[in-house]
């Protein structure tokens, strides 16, 4: 049984997810390395090496998949201190230019899959002094994106749901947080259909979140802290809209968005 702290990561096989795994194994943590991307996990496995690292296949969307993988985690670690809920999916363009079976895709990953990742690791956070659960939200949870409108809906919806389970949980010594980047610089954002990136640009790399991610994880003040915007244009924008009227706040995303 490893004595070590101990993290899940959805997603964890590129992007976010791999930058994420790879800051807390350099800094001795155990890795649960979850995607369905085997390939690319084994490669991120074998660069970590099985002492820091295990791979998971997870599809999110799967119930039965989370019961799995979770069980093999805990039976490595005996803990989970931490849960990132990295997995997500984008798409972009106006909202009708894309079948709905994508629109109905976002909600699947992006949403279900952070709700079943919540439901099921709850028993193993309640049974890790001071656990924390992560979730990767965005600065689209903010205010509505135009092209992004179906993204946007499954970030308020994470940002929901945290705020909800950080109230919910803190009697069970767990804290829920999200992270909110703007446009980060990997796959998700390859041919993005999104005037908002073209006038904000894509500034953000992986490792930029990563690092925002470890402050969540490692943070010991009050639980007031929910929300962790990530670089200057996210704290801007968080602050500024968190200020302004609705018409204001309305203002400012159709002139980003035009």
């Amino acid at each position: 049984m490893d004595t070590r702290s101990c993290i899940l990561i959805t997603g964890a096989a590129t992007g976010i997810g791999r930058a994420t795994a790879r800051l807390f194994a350099q800094r001795g943590w155990f890795v649960g390395l979850a995607d369905i991307d085997q390939a690319a996990l084994l490669t991120l496995s074998q660069e970590l090496g099985a002492q820091s690292a295990t791979p998971l296949h997870l599809d999110v969307t799967s119930s039965d998949d989370w019961h799995l993988a979770l069980k093999k985690f805990h039976s490595l670690c005996g803990r989970l201190d931490v849960l990132v809920n990295n997995a997500g999916i984008l798409i972009s363009g106006p909202f009708e230019s894309n079948a709905l079976s994508r629109h109905h895709a976002l909600v699947d990953v992006n949403l279900k899959g952070m709700l079943n990742g919540c439901f099921h690791a709850k028993p193993y956070l309640s049974s890790t002094p001071r656990a924390r659960v992560i979730n990767l939200s965005s600065t689209a949870a903010v205010y509505g994106q135009a092209s992004l409108a179906t993204y946007s809906s499954t970030k308020f919806a994470v940002r929901g749901l945290t705020e909800g389970l950080n109230v919910e949980w803190q009697k069970d010594d767990i804290r829920v947080m999200d992270i909110m980047p703007l446009y980060v610089r990997t796959g998700m954002v390859k041919d993005l259909n999104a005037r908002s990136a073209d006038r904000l640009g894509v500034r953000l790399t992986a490792e930029d979140v990563a690092r925002v991610i470890w402050k969540a994880a490692d943070f010991k003040g009050s639980y007031g802290k929910v929300h962790w915007p990530v670089g200057l244009q996210a704290i801007w924008l968080y602050r500024l809209t968190s200020l302004t009227p609705d018409w204001l706040a309305r203002f400012i995303a159709r002139r980003i968005a035009s």
